[in-house]
């Protein structure tokens, strides 16, 4: 800093200019050229494909060793116990039986993407129905403290009722297998939107009710422009639940009415005394499940907030 000083005073005193200029180095100080160390004295680092590498496995690595346990674990109890399908044996059945899913030789006699087809469409109705009732039901019960208290008992008490018991009512009432099947997959799945819409309802935050009432909105703006965008992540919640709930019923409710679904083909299939069959479509309904479960789940995530 002194040499800047200097230089400056002999140019304001006369003296020719000169051509060394000033520098930090000539003020003692080290040079970023000098402290920046050179391409050669860098460390080697580890290639970057290496920790991606150990990442991908660290995911795909467990699942794989969980599914290679259960096949084990499977081959070795269908060596001990009579009966039971190998796991090479079903596999063997599995591609015979989705070469040709969707062939009909009869009413009782059809392929299992028919089966599975007209499982998922009793469950689209009772499911959808379902919604279009529990939602706004959520609603009003979470915004009104009569409603709640008047409806909270009867919840109680008829949520935790097996599918079971719900379907002779069913049979009663429709007279008809199919509708008393999708009667039982709406009651069975309305209780879980119900209660996440509520809860939902209820944890608003009570400024954005403030408000609202400073604004002196209507009950239709605070439900649409306030309630619903904080209330749609509790429902969606509520509605994958409901998803999960109807599809396992429609399984046993199709056992005991019959007529075609994945659940009468299982039932059939035991008569018939094809076991791997059955373990066919436990694997069938378990994936069908899955993916129905993972698309509401990506919906839940595209609607939740901090999301883009």
């Amino acid at each position: 800093m002194s040499a800047l000083l200097l230089s400056a005073g002999a140019a304001h005193a006369g003296a020719p200019p000169t051509t060394d200029k000033p520098t930090l180095a000539a003020a003692g100080e080290p040079r970023a050229a000098d402290a920046a160390p050179t391409p050669a004295s860098v460390p080697a680092t580890s290639t970057p494909w290496r920790p991606r590498l150990r990442a991908f496995a660290k995911r795909v690595l467990p699942p794989l060793i969980g599914i290679a346990l259960l096949i084990g674990i499977w081959a070795m109890v269908s060596m001990k116990a009579n009966g039971i399908p190998s796991p090479l044996k079903t596999w063997n059945e599995a591609v015979v039986i989705f070469s040709d899913p969707f062939y009909r030789n009869g009413p009782n006699d059809q392929g299992i993407g028919w089966n599975i087809l007209s499982s998922l469409k009793r469950v689209g109705i009772g499911f959808g129905i379902a919604a279009l009732v529990g939602i706004p039901m959520g609603f009003l019960i979470g915004r009104f403290t009569f409603l709640n208290n008047m409806c909270d008992p009867i919840i109680s008490l008829l949520r935790p009722v097996s599918p079971l018991a719900w379907l002779p009512i069913g049979l009663l009432v429709f007279q008809k297998a199919d509708p008393a099947a999708t009667w039982t997959i709406f009651i069975c799945s309305i209780w879980p939107m119900i209660l996440n819409t509520a809860q939902g309802v209820q944890r608003v935050p009570q400024d954005y009710m403030n408000v609202a009432r400073v604004l002196n909105l209507s009950e239709w703006k605070i439900i649409t422009k306030i309630l619903f965008p904080a209330v749609l992540p509790y429902m969606l919640t509520g509605i994958r639940l409901s998803i999960g709930t109807a599809w396992l019923v429609i399984v046993a409710a199709e056992m005991l009415t019959g007529g075609v679904g994945i659940g009468f083909w299982v039932w059939d299939e035991w008569n018939n005394l094809k076991v791997e069959h059955i373990v066919i479509a436990i694997f069938v309904i378990g994936i069908v499940g899955l993916l129905l479960e993972q698309a509401l789940l990506l919906i839940a995530k595209r609607f939740s907030y901090g999301n883009t």
